[in-house]
């Protein structure tokens, strides 16, 4: 996806989000650090005051995201049309692929989730759900299995601000693990804005991406 890498460099400023596609490609997620995680996710609180700052700074760089993602090519945007459908478009990471390429994205809805965030709207969660399956999974060519999405955190990740971050690991890596780790992929864990231990939103300490991550 030359274009939404293209345009990920444009967006963080010329940094790219700062991880070479080499260095996605190693992206593991070693199963110690993985229920470690879970287990954080599992007894954070399901809505912490102390997590709303970090909150709101996701979701204002989210729309800002989203907007870049759908604007007009001639304005400056990626020139993507979005559409929200009622259930998963996507069972792999080419199906993705193959949609951007003509510059569309389908998005689950969240309404239709039954598993309502208790900070952002539907929309938001639309709007990060697009977001993140852009520059996230199309943008580091990683699918949907617990490696793919560390990489997915990983590389998306590159492109919010510090505190913004602390929340998207908890709204990707946080999820990703309590579905894998705690429910052996069955069932999708409660949606929570609580913020996990800091260590867990350190990029540097991805096993694959330690000595080329120059995140902010």
């Amino acid at each position: 996806m030359a274009y939404l890498l293209a345009g990920a460099r444009r967006y963080a400023g010329g940094s790219g989000g700062a991880v070479a596609a080499e260095a996605l490609a190693r992206v593991r997620l070693d199963p110690t650090v993985g229920r470690a995680i879970a287990d954080a996710y599992m007894a954070a609180p399901s809505c912490d005051e102390r997590a709303f700052a970090a909150y709101a700074a996701f979701s204002q760089e989210t729309v800002r995201q989203y907007h870049f993602l759908i604007g007009r090519v001639e304005f400056g945007g990626l020139g993507l049309t979005v559409r929200v459908v009622d259930e998963d478009p996507y069972t792999d990471v080419e199906a993705l692929v193959a949609d951007l390429e003509s510059r569309r994205l389908k998005v689950w809805a969240s309404a239709a989730s039954g598993n309502p965030h208790p900070y952002l709207s539907d929309g938001e969660n639309d709007m990060f759900r697009a977001v993140h399956d852009a520059f996230g999974h199309a943008a580091s060519g990683r699918g949907f299995d617990r490696h793919g999405e560390e990489a997915a955190w990983v590389k998306h990740g590159a492109m919010y601000s510090p505190l913004a971050r602390r929340a998207m690991t908890t709204e990707t890596r946080g999820q990703n693990c309590a579905q894998i780790f705690q429910y052996g992929g069955s069932q999708f864990p409660e949606q929570k804005a609580a913020l996990l231990p800091h260590v867990f939103s350190d990029l540097s300490r991805v096993v694959g991406v330690e000595e080329v991550v120059s995140a902010a």
